[in-house]
């Protein structure tokens, strides 16, 4: 139903590469992508779920059986949980090039980043490109459904319930699964109750400054325990740890990560608003609008690697700072109302740092960029997203 801007982009690394990594959380649209892509290719591409036994079992012989393909693209699904294909992978990527076989050999799905980018490095150096699908964006869904994509977030089944209480029920399911299956999985050995409170505790923090020692202390564990399990949700790509933007400007810099529950429909389930109604009474409404706002520019340009935030002692602050590049430094403050103006804060930031370009994002219609003093531009949310989309 959706257009996922990375299909093309896929599709030329496939032609360039014997192998791509697509990256994504649970219930993303990995799979869905990467089947629209096979369908393009008929007969000649195979799919097999690591997570099906039945699948498994045609790997027995994993050299075997992918060289009977080898002709093919092979997709394979969740390829986390067999870490053992990946030195057979980089075997028959070089004994395929010897052959003239130089592309679209294997489409590899993951939900576990960390784990995976170690694994497919250690074998397939110099053989892979990697993407990361994310949920839903803005530029992704037409203007029936952004009234919703805030308040119930991106994962396609949570934005297409036919009511508000089956997308958040849909969310709590997910929530679960992640606690009670993939996080134990991935070598959780805590509860799935003190989990769920981490996760909680994290989502009433959005947007704020990492304090591990604060959150240790309300879960009664150690803070190396916690630094694991938020390392863990960061590689299941379910928290963004947003980190210091360094600047060689001899200022004392406030260095610790901001914190946010990266798609805003799973904030608000552990939060356990279900309208946009609810949201907007809340208090986290703000940071929510924030972390959704800075998902939505992350995930506009695929290639956007430096970024982060910047903030001082003496108290100036930019919500986001993007290298862009071919253009250099963008300043980007975050407000939830049209009508809002930049910080004080702010403007002392760019006059730290001498941004190329400096916006305040907003909700409101995507019209012309207009000025609000001090060379920064108002602009909405779609339209800078669509800025960002264009500089790939």
């Amino acid at each position: 139903m959706f257009n996922r801007h990375l299909s093309p982009y896929l599709q030329a690394a496939l032609a360039d590469y014997p192998a791509v990594v697509l990256l994504g959380a649970r219930q993303v649209g990995k799979t869905t992508l990467a089947r629209k892509i096979g369908d393009t290719k008929g007969a000649d591409c195979i799919y097999l779920d690591l997570e099906r036994p039945s699948d498994r079992q045609k790997l027995t012989d994993p050299e075997a059986y992918l060289s009977l393909h080898q002709d093919k693209l092979v997709i394979l699904d969740e390829v986390q949980h067999m870490p053992e294909l990946f030195p057979v992978l980089r075997s028959l990527i070089d004994e395929g090039r010897r052959t003239g076989l130089e592309a679209s050999r294997f489409l590899l799905l993951g939900s576990a980043s960390g784990e995976l980018l170690r694994q497919s490095g250690e074998s397939l150096a110099g053989r892979v490109a990697y993407f990361e699908l994310s949920p839903l964006h803005w530029l992704e869904v037409d203007a029936e459904h952004q009234g919703s994509l805030w308040a119930r977030g991106g994962f396609p089944a949570s934005l297409l319930a036919n009511s508000a209480a089956k997308s958040l029920a849909w969310r709590q399911n997910l929530i679960s699964t992640y606690l009670e299956r993939d996080l134990p999985s991935y070598g959780a050995r805590l509860p799935a109750q003190t989990l769920r409170r981490l996760w909680t505790m994290l989502a009433h923090k959005q947007g704020g400054l990492l304090d591990v020692t604060q959150l240790a202390k309300g879960l009664m564990i150690d803070a190396k325990t916690v630094h694991r399990y938020l390392d863990m949700l960061s590689d299941l790509m379910l928290l963004r740890q947003l980190t210091s933007w360094h600047s060689n400007v001899g200022k004392r810099l406030v260095k610790s990560p901001k914190v946010y529950v990266r798609d805003s429909g799973l904030l608000h389930a552990l939060l356990g608003l279900s309208t946009l109604d609810d949201v907007l009474a809340h208090p986290v409404m703000g940071n929510s609008w924030e972390g959704f706002a800075i998902e939505a520019l992350l995930t506009a340009n695929a290639h956007l690697m430096s970024h982060g935030y910047y903030r001082t002692s003496n108290g100036a602050e930019v919500d986001l700072v993007i290298d862009v590049p071919g253009d250099g430094l963008w300043a980007i403050e975050i407000k939830k109302s049209p009508s809002a103006k930049p910080r004080k804060g702010f403007y002392a930031a760019c006059q730290d740092l001498q941004p190329i370009q400096r916006f305040l994002v907003h909700n409101g219609p995507d019209g012309e960029p207009y000025p609000v003093g001090d060379g920064v531009q108002a602009i909405g949310l779609g339209a800078l997203a669509g800025l960002l989309q264009q500089t790939l």
